[in-house]
């Protein structure tokens, strides 16, 4: 994977759809792993635990390629950081047993119940730039509602979050950190707020994960941070995508803006197809575990295979017209949030969040448009589409008699 420009970024998928035409199974020569870019292979990939593996083992991939030969079991191994323990790098049994323990904590309950205070947060947020006409929708809303949410879950002190987004920022690679180790720092954090909610608890998802246990057996403490760091970095960097995509399809197609407004029950409908059409993650890793044939080419014990969700999301062979935004597609069976075991545990959360912001920024704002003499930068983290700054003009709307 050479260096992409920002236009390549923004737009990977004409590549997309030459490589599913002509190379659908592809052995990077300079990088060692393998390219997935069709629908069912990807899916297969993703959810085929017993042949393609979660655990990374001694290979070592960087997850912004830019500058990075990286390749097959390029020098060192996960070495120690928390994440390699977390789910996101497990397989069965061990993978099985930690989901059951978070979900006791992580429950679609708990996430409805968030309902209120995420109302309160995305109303807060755009009451700071009501009155001006301007936001940028990602450093005004798209990025601080998810970080705040979570930080409030984790118990993490207001104070402390935007050290916790620089973080975060870093460990995806979508900053530089010019100082320390972001997972290491993040890590004695947690460690400390681990100890602090072990002597008392607090009404905390930290509290809730340490009480949550499975046959006498709780997270142990690699795991426990594995989870919390994971939770930050993958809510944080989803949501804010998965609204920021939003706009930017909204704004590419206003007339859907309209239809949302005329007919907010299109809306979850809406988000399932920007995941689809802008998938927030547009790819992932996963490990040969032995000798399998994938189409007509064989790929080899511990090689790495990378599949490609954003391509897989416009295969023609799943979706009809598949570079069309059509809020009303059906049936929509993108994997914008993995397949299998692995299908991601925040996506109920991430939808939650995008349907309340998305509502209620249709409903406060009218004439919302793109301030388009500002060129769109992509998002730093290389597996992520989304942009870094999406500035933005607006009416506010004046309320009806009918109106409360």
């Amino acid at each position: 994977m050479q260096q992409r420009t920002t236009d390549e970024k923004l737009n990977p998928f004409p590549h997309y759809q030459f490589m599913r035409e002509t190379n659908p199974v592809y052995f990077d020569p300079q990088y060692h792993f393998w390219q997935v870019c069709r629908y069912d292979d990807v899916a297969r990939v993703l959810s085929e635990y017993t042949a393609f593996s979660s655990e990374m083992g001694t290979a070592r991939f960087s997850l912004n390629f830019e500058g990075d030969q990286g390749g097959e079991n390029s020098a060192g191994d996960q070495g120690d950081d928390p994440m390699s323990s977390s789910m996101f790098n497990m397989d069965p049994p061990r993978h099985r047993q930690l989901r059951n323990l978070v979900t006791q904590a992580f429950t679609p309950r708990s996430i409805a119940q968030l309902s209120g205070r995420i109302t309160t947060i995305a109303n807060t947020l755009l009451d700071q730039v009501a009155a001006t006409g301007y936001m940028d929708s990602i450093d005004d809303l798209a990025y601080p509602l998810p970080v705040i949410l979570i930080a409030e879950m984790l118990g993490i002190p207001q104070e402390d979050r935007e050290q916790f987004k620089l973080w975060s920022d870093a460990v995806v690679g979508a900053s530089e950190f010019e100082n320390g180790n972001p997972q290491a720092e993040m890590s004695r954090y947690f460690l400390d707020m681990i100890q602090q909610r072990s002597r008392e608890r607090k009404g905390d998802l930290i509290s809730a994960l340490l009480d949550a246990q499975i046959d006498g057996q709780h997270l142990n403490q690699r795991e426990f941070l594995g989870f919390c760091i994971l939770l930050l970095v993958a809510g944080n960097e989803t949501t804010t995508n998965l609204i920021g995509n939003a706009l930017l399809c909204f704004d590419e197609h206003p007339e859907v803006m309209e239809q949302l407004r005329a007919e907010p029950e299109l809306l979850p409908g809406a988000i399932e197809e920007v995941l689809r059409y802008r998938s927030p993650v547009q790819f992932m890793f996963r490990r040969v575990v032995a000798d399998v044939t994938l189409r007509d080419s064989h790929l080899r014990a511990n090689q790495m295979v990378l599949a490609l969700i954003g391509s897989a999301n416009r295969d023609e062979a799943q979706f009809p017209n598949p570079d069309s935004f059509d809020i009303r597609r059906t049936p929509n069976r993108h994997i914008a949030f993995g397949q299998g075991i692995h299908f991601c545990l925040g996506a109920p959360l991430a939808r939650l969040e995008a349907k309340i912001a998305l509502t209620l920024l249709l409903e406060r704002f009218d004439d919302i448009q793109r301030v388009r003499s500002v060129p769109l930068e992509a998002a730093g983290a290389d597996f992520a589409y989304g942009v870094k700054h999406l500035p933005m003009t607006f009416r506010e709307r004046v309320k009806s008699r009918g109106e409360q």
